[in-house]
């Protein structure tokens, strides 16, 4: 698909794009983590999930182009189809999707340079058929790469979540990676801690695994919203491989209730920041004047 298209041009100024391709949809969102292994692309999956539930229409595009496993979670029960030279998405739990794994056999590895993921991305928004959506999420590949630039050059992003564990060891590149965000001038909308704690299910005693509290931390570091807490649960795990996440296969545990309400306080402050108030994420040139200026109050 991407092989096929020369590879984009000049590089436009971040977070100001050409041109809008995705006129009908109104939340562009990246799901973004420092490192690998932080359950990213289940987080983003019960997020899209939870955000169908509430009524929105949600749209899933796998931006991870090495490793494309969205298919695979959510879950796809309708095949991407054609409309003259455009692509519809496939569909799983509701929610329109896009992905690479669509498009090469599944143990064929993509080895492309940044110039072919640039292209293979900007088809994923020009040559797809979103439609109207409330919510599109984008899956990015973990750490900073030429993927959250590419975005920044080709849509108006709302923002990006990042998605992190407690332990020291994957904040410091989450920290990284936010700060990336802001040098491309993309608002952060909030910090989800995944693996946050296991509760037993035999004495129901609960236990920090891989310690606690550091993305709350980092997220006041970056005086951003703390959007909430992920339990590590084999429930959670067995969802992404079936294809069933555990936000529709079983929405009244309370692991499913977590992705739901971290998905009410995403778009509360979505809302909140759209009427100019509440706590609207921090922009860079916000964050410029406190340095330049910082006695006097914003």
């Amino acid at each position: 698909m991407a092989a096929e298209q020369n590879p984009a041009g000049p590089a436009t100024p971040p977070n100001q794009p050409e041109g809008n391709p995705l006129p009908g949809v109104k939340h562009i969102i990246a799901v973004s983590s420092g490192k690998g292994g932080v359950g990213k692309s289940t987080v983003t999956v019960n997020l899209a999930v939870a955000l169908k539930q509430q009524g929105y229409a949600v749209g899933l595009m796998d931006a991870d182009i090495y490793g494309p496993n969205i298919p695979m979670m959510i879950g796809v029960t309708k095949e991407p189809g054609k409309e003259g030279e455009k692509i519809l998405p496939a569909e799983g739990q509701g929610v329109k999707v896009i992905s690479m794994g669509f498009f090469v056999p599944e143990d064929t590895p993509v080895v492309w340079r940044g110039p072919m993921v640039h292209s293979a991305i900007q088809q994923f928004f020009r040559d797809v058929v979103w439609g109207e959506l409330d919510y599109l999420l984008i899956d990015l590949p973990p750490g900073t790469g030429d993927v959250p630039l590419t975005l920044s050059q080709l849509v108006p992003l709302t923002g990006a979540i990042t998605v992190t564990t407690p332990q020291e060891v994957a904040l410091q590149d989450v920290r990284k990676g936010m700060t990336m965000f802001k040098k491309v001038n993309v608002p952060l909308l909030g910090v989800i801690e995944n693996m946050s704690y296991f509760v037993c299910g035999h004495c129901h005693e609960r236990t920090e695994i891989f310690s606690t509290g550091g993305g709350e931390r980092a997220a006041q570091k970056f005086e951003i919203p703390f959007l909430g807490r992920i339990p590590i649960d084999p429930a959670i795990r067995e969802g992404g491989d079936k294809g069933t996440p555990i936000v529709s296969n079983d929405p009244s545990s309370p692991q499913a209730q977590a992705f739901l309400q971290i998905a009410k306080s995403l778009t509360a402050n979505i809302d909140n920041a759209e009427k100019g108030n509440g706590d609207a994420a921090p922009s860079l040139s916000s964050l410029l004047k406190k340095i330049t200026d910082p006695l006097k109050k914003s």
